[in-house]
């Protein structure tokens, strides 16, 4: 199963996208910014394709999808959230977005773990 990632809106706080799985809109995400180099905790994931898979976190004591062998990242996750306060170079999933923010993130998490559990899964994170 292959998810992709679209990054549209750029701000200096976060970065909003599109969620597609199998080329069909998911849900929208919310990063860290895009940076020219990386600040700890406050810059997004490079742009790539990645394996993912879903593992126990430690952190939220419960399964995550876990996106693997990002350079100079560990323990990157998808998980809930709303604004960049909540990431730390994760993605957050959600129903609906605003400025710097997405909602629903619990739903659209729920509604992303039923539909991708069990599954062998990439995702690939680019620019619109």
């Amino acid at each position: 199963m292959k998810l992709e990632l679209i990054r549209k809106d750029f701000t200096e706080i976060s970065t909003i996208g599109d969620l597609l799985i199998d080329g069909e809109f998911f849900c929208y995400t919310l990063e860290d910014a895009v940076r020219d180099g990386k600040i700890y905790g406050k810059t997004a994931i490079p742009y790539g394709e990645y394996d993912v898979e879903i593992t126990f976190s430690p952190r939220f004591q419960k399964y995550l999808p876990l996106i693997k062998d990002v350079p100079n990242y560990s323990g990157v996750r998808i998980h809930t959230g709303n604004t960049a306060q909540d990431t730390e170079g994760c993605i957050l999933v959600g129903i609906s977005k605003g400025y710097d923010f997405i909602g629903g993130s619990r739903k659209a998490f729920a509604l992303l773990m039923d539909k991708i559990k069990g599954q062998k899964l990439t995702i690939e994170i680019r620019k619109e």
